[in-house]
């Protein structure tokens, strides 16, 4: 795609945008793709370049590199990050916020180990579930003397008790199957996907037991199990810090526009604690810091307002008690909220949240798009299709910081973007995309080599074009929201598997 890349150009070509905004004598009709705004994503999208957004990714690691490897909040590195975007924001002639709450942290003091100590005698590739205790354990492994997802105390007998239990994922959230290992008295558990792909999953942000829990693939559960019966014995070791701290979420708004409806994108801007995030997710964060650097030359409609949310890796912490704590007049006022958690994966797929629930139905690990979700599905699927790229359907699920949004009670119409986590590339993903099957769609998702070279500059070239036209036409204009939907609403090819747009980190259930 063609690129202006020097700041003097952009400058040009936004004032061009501004003369040609003057002239626009009447309201463009209510869809998304005429009128100012469609004049705007072209001007925006050629402002907005890859090198840019790959600029504030580099920052971003400088910060992690300086500050223990990692931007958790809670941390040193979390911190400078707010202070990174807030000069960016300012710079950019933005009203910028911050907003302080209170969080259950999760810190890791030394790396956790998961040692097989009987024969073949190794280290065995593991996630350290987040919350979970400090422990040191050397013991025999088994598994739960009943159902094998562990979530009763029925499940457990006397064979279990000083034992390192391993668990199926499913059926109940992971705290339950740790808190009632530990009931029955188990030394610690290690639970293991019932999916392809690794685990990385959380205790959840009020689990407190002092109990050692990890996830692993579910190939390597499974080679487990199998190997209980023979005499297994494991080593789990892991060295954590829980605790209060104080974080906070940023806040960037224009200048101009209805503050009665106002378009409203955000992105977590905390790391794990495992390493610098880069894709996870400083890849939405710079992505909306390039953009909103961009478009302080374009004087919108409606009020646009960024987020930057912090604890997001703690259980979407900062944008829950944002949400619960805007008053409703508030609430009204925003038109839409988009989401970008993920958007340079290196093995990627364009994943656009099922907002119209076509492919993945309530209750079937995917939550209701209240009205005019379906309509930014739309959107998005539109702009790839008009740039012949294929893009795919992805859970509705929640779980990530436009849970809060889409909430009964709230259901404020919401959206976005996501390149892939942990689970794996298929065959025909690989056809279409390009890419590994077989793979992780983000190998290094949660893990220290999350750094500045495990990015695809290409994923973020096209997504962050995407998130220019999306945010700049309802910049313009937001009535496609309650606009009746006509041509087709879903990807260009299949939906990803079940579980192609969960955000593990906050995989507290089934």
């Amino acid at each position: 795609m063609g690129r202006t890349s020097n700041r003097w150009s952009r400058g040009l070509l936004a004032t061009t945008l501004v003369t040609a905004l003057a002239v626009v004598a009447a309201p463009a009709p209510a869809q998304a793709s005429s009128g100012p705004g469609s004049l705007g994503s072209w001007v925006l999208r050629k402002a907005v370049t890859a090198k840019g957004v790959q600029k504030h990714l580099k920052e971003l690691q400088k910060i992690a590199d300086r500050n223990n490897g990692n931007r958790a909040s809670g941390a040193p590195g979390y911190d400078k990050s707010v202070d990174y975007a807030e000069k960016v924001f300012r710079n950019a002639g933005y009203r910028v916020t911050r907003q302080a709450f209170d969080f259950q942290t999760f810190l890791i003091n030394t790396p956790s180990e998961l040692e097989r100590t009987s024969a073949p005698a190794g280290d065995l590739p593991h996630r350290i579930m987040s919350y979970s205790g400090s422990a040191d354990v050397t013991a025999p492994a088994s598994v739960p003397a009943g159902d094998s997802q562990g979530c009763n105390p029925g499940d457990f007998g006397p064979a279990n008790v000083g034992t390192i239990v391993v668990i199926s994922r499913g059926a109940c959230p992971f705290g339950q199957k740790a808190s009632t290992a530990a009931a029955a008295g188990a030394a610690a558990v290690v639970i293991y996907n019932n999916i392809p792909g690794d685990l990385s999953g959380t205790l959840g942000n009020t689990y407190t037991l002092d109990f050692a829990a990890v996830g692993v693939s579910q190939a390597l559960g499974q080679e487990l199990v199998g190997q209980v019966a023979g005499g297994l014995t494991l080593r789990v070791a892991t060295d954590t810090f829980r605790g209060m701290a104080t974080t906070e979420n940023i806040f960037a708004e224009s200048r101009w526009g209805d503050p009665g409806n106002v378009v409203m994108a955000g992105a977590h801007l905390d790391s794990v604690p495992e390493g610098p995030g880069i894709n996870d997710n400083g890849s939405g964060s710079a992505a909306l810091l390039e953009i909103a650097e961009q478009m302080r030359w374009f004087p919108t409609k409606n009020k646009v307002r960024f987020a930057l949310w912090g604890a997001e890796e703690a259980n979407l912490v900062g944008s829950t008690y944002y949400v619960a704590n805007l008053p409703q007049a508030e609430r009204d006022k925003i038109a839409l909220y988009l989401n970008f958690d993920m958007v340079g994966s290196p093995n990627y797929v364009r994943f656009v949240y099922d907002g119209d629930n076509s492919a993945f139905p309530p209750g079937s690990g995917s939550a209701a798009g209240p009205p005019g979700s379906g309509a930014i599905e739309k959107l998005f699927h539109d702009y790839f299709r008009s740039q012949r790229l294929a893009s795919a359907e992805t859970p509705f699920s929640g779980r990530s910081d436009y849970g809060p949004f889409i909430a009964a009670g709230v259901d404020i119409p919401s959206g976005g973007l996501f390149t892939g986590a942990e689970l794996v590339k298929t065959a025909e993903e690989a056809r279409v995309y390009g890419g590994t099957a077989g793979q992780s769609y983000d190998p290094c998702y949660h893990q220290a080599c999350d750094d500045i070279d495990n990015i695809s500059l290409k994923a973020i070239d096209e997504m962050s074009d995407a998130v220019a036209h999306a945010l700049i036409t309802y910049a313009y204009d937001t009535r496609s929201l309650s606009t009746p939907l006509t041509g087709p609403t879903g990807g260009t090819t299949a939906p990803a598997g079940g579980g192609g747009g969960l955000h593990d980190d906050h995989e507290v259930e089934i």
